[in-house]
């Protein structure tokens, strides 16, 4: 193999830099939104121009070659320079046109980034703004890709994302918490209440939920705690999806505990709509986040850093 005169299709490094994360050619395909066979074409292909192979392909998932494990650093970093060059050189084109682009979970694009938003366009001439409401996972691949700028979500300090173990800069913008909540029953008091014995149907979070993800972990930790094992064996899991409104929704309805944020029942807690479930040991703390990219962005974008850091 060889790279002779076979020119560089920049689609490959992306390629490879997707399946390098997931180590798996069909949910790598699938991040990149092409076809598997195409797909492994490309990284063949990337191979060839390289002149050595990458990927150990008898590995389950897919390792990196020791050649794979040297070219992945050096990559990602050209290719953070390409695009902080392809910024810096459209913002000197056109520093008023820069647009801010940003990926938001469901609960805090409708909740809380109206409001940060207005507060930050009190300060600043933002200009365009872009705004993406996704699943956690799915924002996660948006800054992965860097098709944003920033990443608003919630956050546990014990349930590092994708985005911690990139080492993506973050700054905490607030707090919220997750609140075991139920419909109430004729008499007013909790169709389902924690720590009575019962089976509890409960309303989840998919796996793409970074709430989800948050909500799973700490019940693993109530379980080992005094009767919350009993508890957490007792809970019957009825409906699962991404989106916290969603879930409010059926929680309204009766059709089980859903662990929701704060922020996003108040006004159906101040009216006996929902109620509390479970007392606070059941409350799980969260995190505000907003992450940026790690290479240099526009100089609205960086002015919004600044801003939010405090410098």
């Amino acid at each position: 193999m060889g790279p002779g005169n076979r020119p560089l299709d920049m689609q490959w490094l992306e390629d490879f830099l997707a399946l390098a994360e997931s180590g798996n050619f069909s949910r790598a395909a699938q991040a990149r939104a092409i076809a598997q066979p195409a797909f492994s074409r490309h990284i063949r292909s990337l191979e060839e121009w390289v002149g050595v192979d990458l990927f150990d392909r008898t590995a389950h998932p897919a390792e990196l070659t020791p050649a794979g494990k040297r070219f992945l650093p050096l990559l990602a970093q050209v290719l953070a320079d390409l695009e902080a060059a392809r910024i810096k050189a459209r913002a000197a084109h056109d520093q008023a046109a820069a647009s801010l682009r940003f990926a938001a979970t469901h609960v805090l694009s409708i909740y809380f980034f109206p409001t940060w938003l207005a507060g930050l366009e009190q300060k600043l001439r933002l200009g365009p703004v872009q705004t993406m409401s996704d699943s956690s996972q799915a924002c996660e691949d948006l800054m992965l890709q860097r098709r944003v700028q920033f990443m608003l979500c919630y956050a546990h300090a014990d349930v590092p994302g994708r985005l911690d173990e990139g080492q993506y800069p973050m700054l905490c913008l607030g707090a919220d918490s997750l609140v075991p909540v139920s419909a109430p029953d004729k008499s007013g008091r909790p169709l389902h209440v924690l720590g009575r014995g019962d089976i509890l149907p409960v309303l989840g979070y998919s796996e793409a939920s970074g709430l989800g993800r948050i909500l799973r972990n700490r019940l693993r930790g109530l379980s080992g705690e005094g009767g919350g094992a009993a508890v957490v064996a007792g809970m019957s899991m009825v409906f699962t999806a991404h989106n916290g409104v969603l879930l409010k929704t059926m929680a309204l309805e009766g059709r089980g505990i859903s662990w929701l944020p704060r922020q996003l029942i108040a006004e159906e807690l101040s009216k006996g709509l929902l109620l509390e479930s479970g007392g606070a040991e059941w409350q799980i703390p969260l995190e505000i986040r907003l992450y940026r990219q790690s290479a240099d962005m526009a100089a609205v974008a960086e002015a919004v850093w600044a801003l939010c850091a405090g410098a």
